[in-house]
């Protein structure tokens, strides 16, 4: 299993007597394949429950590409970072949680997964395959869990997005537990690992949250989001 891991990522130094793992050619071959896979999976042919065969639209696949890209390039604006990682973007959350809220559960995943292997591929930072899992593909994969307040059945993209950011921060509080609560303080109430994660990753989750739910109630956005979902459905 070792072998035929480090056909994917080798193992470095991480600068604080660890160990981390940095993607190779085929590595990054492989993830972007990954990439590409699951967006197209998400507008594949599919049988609905009374077996007739469904095509998503290809538009769904357009959208979702365009969110990925656009939140990619939002993501990597300059903003504050976290010192062991995490950081403030410029709505990224937001643009792929819409994919969900436009084209439902299923679409908001693989949207998401999408866009955290994109991550990956841009930043790794890998300390182990499950580490990698939960970082990359589940914590950005629950921002598809807006899909369980659609459009169709919500009003605004709010209720979506909040559940898109709890989906989101609990993965995030999960790995800092599991897999960073060494960095915790020594000393002080944040040196429960527990809590640190909490803390932690509220910081720059949390900010990102609460300056995007104020956007979402000015009226100009709400109509932008309103019109180009009409356009996205159609």
């Amino acid at each position: 299993m070792e072998q035929i891991m480090r056909i994917f990522a080798v193992p470095v130094d991480d600068g604080y007597g660890g160990v981390e793992y940095d993607l190779t050619t085929a590595g990054y071959a492989a993830f972007f394949i990954l990439m590409l896979s699951v967006l197209f999976a998400a507008a594949a042919i599919r049988r609905n429950s009374a077996g007739k065969e469904v095509k998503a639209s290809i538009r769904q696949l357009s959208y979702s590409a365009m969110a990925v890209a656009l939140a990619t390039v939002a993501s990597m604006m300059p903003m504050p970072r976290m010192p062991m990682g995490g950081y403030i973007t410029f709505f990224s959350l937001l643009i792929i949680a819409l994919i969900g809220y436009w084209f439902g559960l299923a679409g908001g995943i693989a949207c998401g997964v999408a866009f955290g292997t994109l991550q990956l591929l841009l930043d790794p930072y890998i300390l182990s395959l499950p580490q990698l899992l939960c970082d990359y593909i589940l914590a950005f994969g629950a921002l598809g869990l807006s899909g369980l307040f659609p459009k169709k059945r919500a009003a605004s993209p709010l209720p979506g997005y909040i559940a898109a950011v709890i989906g989101r921060y609990f993965f995030a509080v999960l790995s800092g537990i599991v897999f960073f609560g060494a960095y915790a303080p020594e000393v002080g109430i944040l040196s429960n690992a527990w809590l640190y994660s909490l803390a932690y990753n509220g910081i720059y989750i949390g900010a990102e949250a609460a300056v995007t739910i104020v956007i979402l109630q000015i009226p100009a956005v709400k109509k932008a989001i309103d019109v180009i979902g009409r356009n996205a459905m159609d």
